[in-house]
């Protein structure tokens, strides 16, 4: 019986390990990024530098950050863009400003 065991232990540990390689394999074979611009690549080279980050890092960063931009744009409906308005409108009011129209009321709240 120990044999057995043994043997379908041994087995299991021969399918992780051909798991593990297969996965390292298809990983290595995975399509690289290639850009063409040597602005891109002079910009890269700066921010990995100045950052210690690596490239591909940084790369990964600059895109998720750019997805999101377009996800908060393409995600406004009319009504925010008209509170972003109203809010615009806002800092220009001088502070303490109110909208109370008290002084065109008498005290019964009938114009005057």
């Amino acid at each position: 019986m120990l044999d057995v065991w043994s043997f379908i232990v041994a087995i299991h540990r021969l399918r992780a390990y051909i798991l593990r390689i297969k996965t390292a394999r298809k990983a290595m074979s995975e399509p690289q990024l290639s850009i063409r611009s040597s602005k891109a690549r002079d910009l890269a080279h700066a921010l990995s530098r100045r950052t210690g980050q690596p490239i591909n890092r940084l790369v990964e960063l600059a895109l998720e950050r750019y997805e999101q931009e377009l996800l908060e744009k393409t995600s406004k409906t009319p009504a925010d863009a008209l509170w972003e308005l109203m809010a615009e409108g806002r800092r220009s009011v001088p502070a303490g400003t109110t909208s109370a129209h008290d002084d065109f009321y008498d005290e019964s709240g009938l114009p005057i």
